[in-house]
Formats: structure tokens, C-alpha cells, sequence
């Protein structure tokens, strides 16, 4: 059965554009928020707080913008929401399974970073088949920035060849926003902030 998805990433404490996904969310049987609701760890209770309107099942990841333990406690009282970061969930009969943070490790000192061997540990509980919600691209795909420098992860791209998901999705990298790519059967899609419609 297909699964109408209402995918974006990198809002960036733009709580307008919050509210245009919360209008769009009507549509969907399923919204997924991939990272960075906030700035450098600043504005994340006010941009979830907008979003915590939308009341269709939500799957959030953290993304290097704000901890995880920090969005588990911001969206806490969001009923429709589930955060996740190495773990999954099953919203009718469909399996998600969520990785946020930077991966590999940024340059920045207040990110939320994973290095690749804690990614590679992590998305090893995937299982296969399922919607792949992540922050960070895997390597070489939708990864690239103005310059055409790559830097999604190795062991992302590792895990997406091992366990084909029947999706993956990601952002963090803005100037890749909007991007397609595939590895293997799985199509890969770097979301940006408007809002990216998926049936899958």
C-alpha cells in the first residue's frame, strides 16, 4: 500500500515555512522532519512548537543544529511526533527507522556530530526495507556543495547498499536541496525546507 509522504529538512528556525508544512500536512499519511529545526542549537522549542500543529504521524531526526536529547524534549508534548536516532518505528504497517546528526563529524565545535564508526554501529539496526530518514547524505550522493566538494558519509552509503531501504531521505547539505540520486533500488532525496512530496 502506498504511503503519501510529506518530507522536508534544514527549516532553520523559519517559522513561516513552519507553518506552510503544517497547512500541507493535511494531505499526508505521513510527515518526516529531517534536522536542523534550529540554528546552532537556538530557536528549537519555537520551531517545534509550530509544527507540533501538524497531527498526522510525524518521524523526526535530529539534526547537527540541535541534540537529540534536545528535540526529544521539545516535541515531548507533541502527540503526533515520534523522535528517532538509531532506533525505528512501524506507523501502520510501514517500518521507519531515523539516523540524525552530522555525519562524518563537521568542522564545528557546537554540531552535533557522529563519527563514521558510531554511524556505521547505529544504522546497523535498520531494517531492511524500511523508509530511511537521515540528516546527513550518504557519500557521493546529493552530497555536494557550490564547489562540488562531497562530504556525505561513508558508512551511511554503506548502510543504505546493505539494507536497501525503500527510501532514504536526508538534507544538510542547503546547496544540494532538491536533489535525486539512487543506490542500487533505493532513490535518495535531499529534502530542503518546502515541503517534498513522496509516494512511496
Amino acid at each position: 500500500m502506498a504511503v503519501r509522504l510529506l518530507a522536508f529538512s534544514d527549516l532553520h528556525r523559519d517559522l513561516g515555512q513552519a507553518q506552510k508544512l503544517v497547512e500541507m500536512s493535511a494531505d499526508a499519511d505521513v510527515v518526516i522532519g529531517a534536522g536542523d529545526f534550529a540554528s546552532i542549537h537556538e530557536g528549537l522549542v519555537q520551531t517545534i512548537s509550530v509544527l507540533a500543529a501538524i497531527e498526522a504521524p510525524t518521524v523526526l531526526v535530529p539534526g547537527n543544529n540541535e541534540t537529540e536529547e534536545a528535540l526529544r524534549e521539545a516535541a515531548s508534548s507533541w502527540g503526533a511526533a515520534t523522535v528517532l536516532h538509531g532506533g525505528g518505528t512501524t506507523i501502520d504497517g510501514t517500518e521507519f527507522f531515523g539516523l540524525g546528526a552530522g555525519v562524518p563529524v563537521t568542522p564545528w565545535d557546537w554540531s552535533f556530530d557522529l563519527d563514521e564508526g558510531a554511524a556505521a554501529a547505529m544504522i546497523g539496526d535498520c531494517p531492511e526495507g524500511a523508509i530511511l530518514v537521515l540528516h546527513s547524505p550518504p557519500q557521493g550522493h546529493c552530497d555536494t556543495n557550490s564547489g562540488g566538494d562531497h562530504f556525505g558519509s561513508r558508512s551511511l552509503l554503506e548502510g543504505i547498499e546493505e539494507k536497501s531501504p525503500r527510501i532514504a531521505v536526508c538534507g544538510h547539505i542547503h546547496e544540494s536541496w532538491g536533489c535525486k540520486s539512487r543506490v542500487g533500488e533505493t532513490p535518495i532525496h535531499n529534502l530542503g525546507p518546502t515541503g517534498t512530496w513522496l509516494d512511496v
